[in-house]
C-alpha cells in the first residue's frame, strides 16, 4: 500500500479494492509516465502521482475516479482496537446466521412458514453485514481504504438492496404470527407453500428495485470535488457531499422510496400486531397467553432494533444529526443488528432451543 502526503491530508493506499466487484484497477501507463516526468523533488512527484491516478481532467472539470473512504477514525491505537472489536462481531455474526441456516434445514420440526422466514432472514443478514464488514476491517487495517466510484455504488446497492429485503422479511414474519394466532385453522391454506415463496419473492425484488434507486440517483452525480468520504462505507449520504452536481431532487428520492418501503412494511407489521394482541386478551387460558406472546416476543425486539435505527438515518431530514452520530447508528444496524438476531431467536424462542438441543444430542450421540 502505497502512502501519499498531500500537504496535511493523508491520501490512504493506492490499491483498489472492490470487495463487490472483485477486480483491481491499475494505473494507465499514461498516468506513470505522468508521475515519473517531475521537477527532481521526489515527495512532490509521489502527490503529484497520487493525484493523477485519483482524478482525470476532462475538459475544465476534474472527473474523481476513486474515492477514499476515511474510517471510524485516524487514531492508530484505535484502528486497532476497533479492529480486533469488529473482527470479533463479525465472526460471531456469521457463526451466528449461519448455524440458524443450518439447524433449520436439519431440523423437521422447524420446517415451517416462520423458519422459513428467520433462515432468509439470517442469509440476507451474513450479506449485509458482509458488504459493509469488510471494507470496514480492511479500511481499519490499512487507516483508510481507496475504491472505484462504480466498486463504491455497487457496494451501496448491495447495503441498501438486502437492508431494504430484511424490511420485507419482518414484514413477512409479523403477517405470519398474525395467521398463526388470529386464524390458525387457516393457517396451512393461507400459508401455503405456493404463499411463502411468493413473498418471499417479493421481499428480494422489493429490496433491489430500492437498491436500484439509490444507485440510479448516484450514476447521476458527478465527482469533481474532494474524494474523501467521512465514513466507513460508501453511504448515500456521504458520497452526496462530494457531488458536484445538483442534489436538491437527488436527495429527495431516496429518501421517499425508503420512506415508503419503512410505512408500508411498518404499517403490516403494526396491524399484525394490532389484531394479534386483540386476539391475545380474548383468550381465557393464562397458558396459551404466555405462549402467543414468547412467539411474538422475539420477532418484536428485532423490529424495535431495527426499525429504529433506518428510520433515523434515511428518513430524518440530513441536518438533525452529525456525522459522528450517523457512523455510530450506521455500525448499529448495519454490524451489530445482524450478529444481535441469531442471538434473539435463539435464546429467547423455545423451538429453537429444542431443536438445538436435539441435534447437538444426536451429534453426540
Amino acid at each position: 500500500m502505497i502512502t501519499c502526503d498531500l500537504s496535511e491530508k493523508k491520501v490512504l493506499g493506492t490499491t483498489l479494492l472492490s470487495i463487490t466487484v472483485g477486480f483491481v484497477v491499475m494505473p494507465s501507463a499514461a498516468t506513470a509516465n505522468s508521475s515519473i516526468q517531475g521537477s527532481g523533488n521526489p515527495a512532490k512527484e509521489e502527490a503529484e502521482r497520487c493525484e493523477q491516478f485519483t482524478q482525470t481532467e476532462v475538459g475544465n472539470h476534474t472527473i474523481v475516479t476513486e474515492l477514499i473512504i476515511l474510517g471510524l477514525t485516524e487514531d492508530p491505537t484505535l484502528c486497532i482496537v476497533f479492529f480486533v472489536i469488529f473482527l470479533g462481531v463479525y465472526i460471531v455474526t456469521l457463526v451466528g446466521n449461519a448455524s440458524i441456516i443450518t439447524l433449520i434445514r436439519i431440523s423437521s420440526q422447524l420446517h415451517t412458514p416462520m423458519y422459513l422466514f428467520l433462515s432468509h432472514l439470517a442469509f440476507v443478514d451474513i450479506i449485509y453485514s458482509t458488504s459493509v464488514s469488510v471494507i470496514m476491517l480492511m479500511e481499519l487495517l490499512g487507516h483508510g481504504l481507496a475504491l472505484p466510484v462504480a466498486a463504491c455504488e455497487a457496494q451501496l446497492c448491495i447495503t441498501v438492496s438486502f437492508g431494504s429485503a430484511e424490511c420485507f422479511l419482518l414484514a413477512a414474519m409479523a403477517y405470519d404470527r398474525y395467521v398463526a394466532i388470529c386464524s390458525p385453522l387457516l393457517y396451512s391454506m393461507l400459508m401455503s407453500p405456493r404463499v411463502c415463496f411468493l413473498l418471499l419473492g417479493a421481499s428480494y425484488v422489493g429490496g433491489c428495485m430500492n437498491g436500484w434507486t439509490f444507485t440510479g440517483c448516484l450514476l447521476n452525480l458527478s465527482f469533481c470535488g474532494p474524494n474523501q468520504i467521512d465514513h466507513f462505507f460508501c453511504d448515500f449520504s456521504p458520497l452526496l457531499k462530494l457531488s458536484c452536481s445538483d442534489v436538491s431532487v437527488i436527495d429527495i428520492v431516496p429518501s421517499i422510496s425508503s420512506g415508503s418501503i419503512i410505512v408500508v412494511t411498518v404499517f403490516v407489521i403494526a396491524v399484525s400486531y394490532i389484531y394479534i394482541l386483540i386476539t391475545i386478551l380474548k383468550m381465557h387460558s393464562t397458558e396459551g397467553r404466555q405462549k402467543a406472546f414468547s412467539t411474538c416476543t422475539s420477532h418484536l425486539t428485532a423490529v424495535t432494533l431495527y426499525y429504529g435505527t433506518i428510520t433515523f438515518i434515511y428518513v430524518m431530514p440530513k441536518s438533525n444529526y452529525s456525522t459522528e452520530q450517523n457512523k455510530v447508528l450506521s455500525v448499529f444496524y448495519t454490524v451489530v443488528i445482524p450478529m444481535l438476531n441469531p442471538l434473539i431467536y435463539s435464546l429467547r424462542n423455545r423451538d429453537v432451543k429444542d431443536a438445538l438441543r436435539k441435534a447437538t444430542v444426536r451429534v453426540h450421540s
